[in-house]
């Protein structure tokens, strides 16, 4: 399972490194191999483990061509799905179309969610957080049915 928060730094050849507590889960379930798109919510990028993307890649497939909003959904996700896979120091090449796309600078935030991370610009990360604690929960009566009985 992907979790946490972790800060990190692009290099100037737009490579970052994997954490290494993460590395070696990693190369087990997916031989270091990943492919990177684009979030089509947040302003920020997915990384999947390949054998996580295999799975979004059929759903995707399953998509009808002829409908056009799942058209787009197929267009722009697969249309920015680059692969990338670990090198030997544990680093990983984003695309520059990728970096552009999410205004990845030199700081950034690597956020485990549980089967892929997000790729996050560091202040668009802290402005995304301060604005989904500032915006809270909504009333029980607007609750999800999955939310409903979710506790910590």
């Amino acid at each position: 399972m992907l979790r946490s928060a972790n800060a990190i730094n692009i290099d100037g050849k737009g490579r970052i490194a994997m954490p290494t507590r993460y590395r070696d889960g990693l190369m087990d379930s997916c031989q270091g191999q990943f492919v990177c798109t684009i979030d089509l919510q947040s302003p920020c990028l997915l990384l999947y483990p390949l054998n996580e993307w295999l799975v979004i890649e059929k759903k995707l497939s399953a998509l009808s061509s002829t409908n056009d909003v799942e058209r787009r959904v197929q267009r722009l996700i697969l249309g920015y799905a680059t692969e990338t896979e670990l090198d030997k120091g544990g680093r990983l090449l984003i695309a520059p179309t990728l970096r552009k796309h999410a205004k990845l600078q030199k700081k950034v935030m690597l956020v485990g969610q549980f089967n892929k991370f997000e790729l996050w610009d560091e202040d668009m990360w802290q402005q995304q957080v301060e604005a989904d604690l500032l915006i809270g929960l909504p009333s029980d009566d607007q609750l999800t049915e999955s939310l409903k009985g979710f506790s910590l």
